[in-house]
Formats: C-alpha cells, structure tokens, sequence
C-alpha cells in the first residue's frame, strides 16, 4: 500500500510517501517560520493560506524523487486535528478532492498519533507495549501505548506545555522566535547552578507536570539587573529536562515497562535527551525519531495512516478537529 501523507496542522506543510512494503520512500517539508518571526507567533490565517500555496507543488516533488505518479497511490491521510482550524482544513479539502478524484480511500491522522508512532520509522523501532512522553509546544503527555490506537492517558500538563516554557522563557529574554530552540542554543553556553529555578511538581506523586510557575521564575530573574541570558537559558533547560526526565522515569516504574518513546519537537533538544539517557534503569531503554521527524512532518503521518487504512473502510468525506483527545482514539 503506498500512502501519501499530508501534515498542516500549524505552520509546517509537511508531503510524504509511504510504503507499507519498501518503507518510506520521499518527504518534503516547508518551514513558513521567516513569516511568522516578523509577528513573534504564528498567525493563523497567514499560515491556512500559505499551505494553500505550498501542498500540491510538495505533492509533485515527493512524487518525483520517488519516481511516481498520483495514478500509483493507494490511498491518503492526512492530519486531521488538533492544531489551527483553517490549516487543517486545508489538508483535508487537497486529500478529499484527490481521494475523490482518485477513487482512493482516505483517512484523517490524529497529529499527536503520529508524532507517537514516528518513532516506528526507524530501523529498529520499539515493540508494544511502551511509554510515551509527547513533548512539543502545545502538549506534554505520558502515555501507554499497547499497540496502534491503543492509548492510555498516565499523566498530563495542568497548564502551560514544555514546549512553551522554552518558548516563553525565551521571549522573556528577548530572544525572538522561535522561541525554544534559540534558548537551547544559547544554553550551551551557559553554566547551570547560577540562579535557583523551581522543578514544578516534581514531587508531587503523580504523573501530571506544571510549568506555569517555572515560567513566573523566570520572568522575576529576567527583571533583575545584570542578568546573565546564557546561564539562566541554561537553567531554564535543566530545570524542564530534570521534570520530564523524572516524570518518564516514574512511568516506566508505574507500569512496568522498559521502552520509552520521546517525541514531539521538545524530543530533538540535546540537553533532555542526555537526561533520559543518564536516568534510564538497568534494563530499560529509549528510542527518538530522527531530528528532522521531531518537528511536524508529513512522513509520519503517511505511517500513522498506512497503519490505520490496513483496517479502515473509504470514505471520501472529511472532517477537522482543532481540539481533540489522543485518549478518546480507538484501535483500527
């Protein structure tokens, strides 16, 4: 079965091809952050229409490095939700009209899902059962994943995400956007232990996290005089990664599994991903997607929706869900 993905949940437009035999075989990704830096944040409407322009002529270039036509497609997923309304739509209106056109089968991916499953993509990817931290800039979740559509809800964010913890500590010091990576960056030449910044909830007994107050931290000590960015950007990032390193840690223990999955754009930041692997227990083991699936992409919700359309019947209706619960998903 080959499967053409479609990604534009926010302001990344993300086309691949999937093959449930050979594996993946293309995928393009465009970036629209220059646009939305001159904003400091992404705005909607620019972002719908900017996927307008860009989804068909990616569509075109994964088709020619692979060497294919429309005509050898299977069938097409996109993302169906959550993320920004007018974006979604996008992707499903292109993925209904070719499915109809087609007479191929459709099916919309639940975007978390496939940051979930992106993992799966590489060589040797993680069996079932595993615990899965989902960080990125509007989620941060554990779960227990038994199997595709298997999903049970550990723990959450009471409030703000990692990922916009990086991002609003970052604005605090002016460092532009996007805000998260530029802080990572500028943490590697910092030192830890300068100033003292809370771990929120890191003994709170349960799976849950909060990052509000870190946030509230780190804006007093950005008010200071003489404050120095780089060591209190590398506080910032010690501070979130000793949470989320903790908290997986506690999951693999609750559950009893030994695999932890880590995805979502939070999941490409070195610093946690040293943390992980310090803490992991003997026996147990941590498996990433490559960097450049961290971030939204269109290959892994091509696998999210082979793994899906192997049970799924055609449909060539479509919907969009900005708000939508990964736990509420069934199994295919």
């Amino acid at each position: 079965m080959l499967v053409l993905g479609i990604e534009t949940s926010c302001d990344e437009t993300g086309i691949a091809l999937y093959d449930t035999e050979s594996g993946l075989l293309s995928h393009a990704l465009y970036s629209q952050v220059h646009m939305h830096e001159e904003y400091g944040g992404v705005v909607p409407e620019l972002a719908s229409r900017d996927h307008i322009r860009r989804v068909l002529p990616l569509t075109r270039q994964v088709l020619d490095q692979a060497g294919l036509q429309l005509a050898d497609l299977s069938a097409i997923a996109y993302t169906e939700g959550p993320g920004l309304a007018g974006a979604l739509l996008v992707g499903a209106s292109i993925a209904a009209s070719l499915g109809f056109a087609l007479k191929l089968p459709i099916v919309g991916v639940h975007h978390l899902e496939g940051h979930l499953l992106a993992p799966l993509l590489e060589p040797d990817p993680p069996a079932f059962p595993f615990v899965a931290l989902l960080v990125s800039g509007g989620h941060t979740q554990l779960m227990r994943v038994d199997g595709v559509g298997q999903y049970q809800l550990l723990g959450e964010t009471l409030d703000d995400a990692a990922g916009e913890a990086f991002d609003k500590s970052a604005k605090l010091m002016g460092l532009g956007y996007p805000g998260g990576p530029a802080l990572a960056r500028l943490a590697q030449t910092g030192q830890i232990g300068h100033y003292k910044l809370p771990r929120p909830m890191l003994a709170s007994g349960d799976l849950n996290f909060s990052f509000s107050g870190l946030k509230t931290a780190v804006m007093l000590v950005a008010k200071q005089a003489a404050v120095n960015h780089a060591n209190l950007a590398a506080e910032v990032q010690e501070a979130i990664a000793d949470v989320l390193a903790a908290k997986a840690i506690a999951a693999l223990k609750q559950t009893g599994l030994t695999r932890l999955v880590v995805a979502g754009g939070v999941g490409a930041n070195a610093r946690l991903r040293e943390r992980l692997s310090q803490a992991m227990p003997p026996g147990a083991a941590v498996y990433y997607p490559k960097l450049e699936f961290c971030t939204d992409n269109g290959a892994m919700i091509a696998f999210a929706g082979a793994m899906r359309l192997q049970h799924a019947d055609a449909r060539y209706g479509f919907s969009v869900k900005p708000r939508w619960d990964l736990a509420q998903l069934e199994a295919p």
